[in-house]
């Protein structure tokens, strides 16, 4: 037997399991069939206001799209948050057709140049990633005629503790060494364009609020003295994001008051008053609000282990296989759609219908004893699930998706 994470509040201590006021049935049928990601618009907006509760006044909410680019899904969140974050030309266009392109921001390394002309002729602010990328945005501006909105994505000399990723505080493909942003600052104020300030991000998915304080609070410091190095101020500060959901056994919610409580102290003493300060988040915001739900096609015994065999897999789900920057394989929460509080039986393996070991989604769990045609639901399926996964991978169909709930605007 191995532990599974947490279900989330939203769908904790059910007997059947009920999105946005409607069983998993109900919504396959709506969809057509399983697999099938069902995502609650509802629950994010929820999330946003207690975010927005939390966090400074003065602080923007930036949604980093890379977490769930369904286009319905950025149609709902785009009303709510101040700003979008993308990292591909692809994920430009999606956000420029719900959000303005002054409040849409452009990081990752290996821009292209007909990305970089995108982004420059549309007015989307650039995170610059080398000096040789700031090169070819100027090159770029110069000959459209547009002066481009520049920013510095930093890599920080410092990293966020208890991270699943981290993003800073060693050699990286992300950023140019906070040591060499000064004189890239005065290079490109030198030339005249729309400068735009420093994204910093240091590392993603941590629980720990202390750690995230701690970070936030570099993070400003490195901001200042910048900006202090280089002679300019910086008109906008992303201070990245990084704030973790809970997926395995023993994790517990970021304490998001006590980050929100602590920055505003922060912005208070080191914060300069003429710059504007954002974070931004996608896992956090949008993570628990999805369920992937797979129905079991056979069930099998094999050297006196079980093994439920679903109709989905790694190559929609990759995450919950532990395929996904996962060190040591743990489970994700999962429960049968219409059993969620019976008495559990023997353990069972989860296997998805790849011809792979990889495919298990749920590893020696303990769940009443599935049968076939019933139906597993994966929870936290919100984020880096189906645009994160493999899904060409030996053919098999695609998931469909659905967006439901309502996503009152601010």
């Amino acid at each position: 037997m191995k532990p599974m994470g947490p279900i989330p509040p939203y769908f904790a201590g059910q007997d059947v399991l009920t999105i946005a006021g409607h069983d998993a049935e109900h919504w396959i049928a709506q969809a057509g069939d399983t697999p099938l990601f069902v995502y609650d618009l509802g629950i994010v907006a929820e999330r946003i206001a207690r975010l927005r509760a939390a966090m400074p006044d003065r602080l923007a909410i930036h949604y980093a799209i890379k977490a769930n680019p369904h286009p319905e899904m950025l149609a709902g969140i785009a009303p709510l948050v101040d700003g979008l974050d993308v990292a591909s030309g692809g994920e430009l266009e999606k956000a420029l057709a719900v959000k303005e392109a002054a409040l849409v921001s452009f990081a990752g390394p290996g821009k292209r140049d007909d990305e970089l002309e995108l982004a420059i002729a549309r007015g989307a602010t650039l995170n610059l990633e080398s000096e040789g990328e700031a090169e070819r945005a100027l090159a770029i501006g110069e000959r459209l005629g547009v002066r481009p909105r520049l920013a510095i994505r930093v890599n920080p000399d410092f990293d966020l503790k208890g991270s699943g990723m981290k993003m800073g505080g060693r050699a990286s493909p992300f950023g140019i060494d906070a040591a060499r942003v000064p004189a890239l600052v005065r290079r490109l104020l030198a030339t005249g364009v729309d400068w735009r300030g420093f994204h910093i991000y240091a590392g993603s998915q941590a629980l720990s609020a202390a750690a995230i304080i701690e970070t936030q609070a570099a993070t400003v410091a490195l901001a200042a003295r910048l900006a202090d190095a280089a002679g300019a101020r910086a008109p906008h500060v992303n201070l990245g994001g990084g704030f973790g959901i809970p997926y395995f056994a023993g994790d517990a919610p970021v304490d998001i008051a006590a980050v929100g409580a602590a920055l505003a102290e922060t912005l208070d003493r080191d914060g300069d008053t003429d710059t504007d300060y954002a974070i931004e988040l996608g896992r956090w915001l949008v993570g628990e609000c999805g369920v992937y739900l797979t129905r079991v096609i056979d069930v099998k015994q094999s050297q006196g282990e079980t093994f439920a065999v679903v109709d989905g897999g790694l190559h929609h789900q990759l995450a919950a296989s532990g395929n996904f920057g996962t060190v040591v394989r743990r489970n994700y929460p999962l429960a049968l759609v219409d059993r969620m509080n019976e008495a559990p039986g023997d353990p069972v393996s989860v296997v998805g219908s790849l011809c792979t070991p990889l495919d298990r989604l749920g590893d020696k769990v303990v769940l009443p004893l599935p049968r076939v045609g019933d139906v597993v639901a994966i929870f936290l399926a919100g984020a880096y699930g189906l645009t994160a996964s493999p899904g060409l991978f030996l053919g098999h169909p695609a998931a469909r998706e659905l967006i439901v709930g309502v996503a009152a605007e601010r």
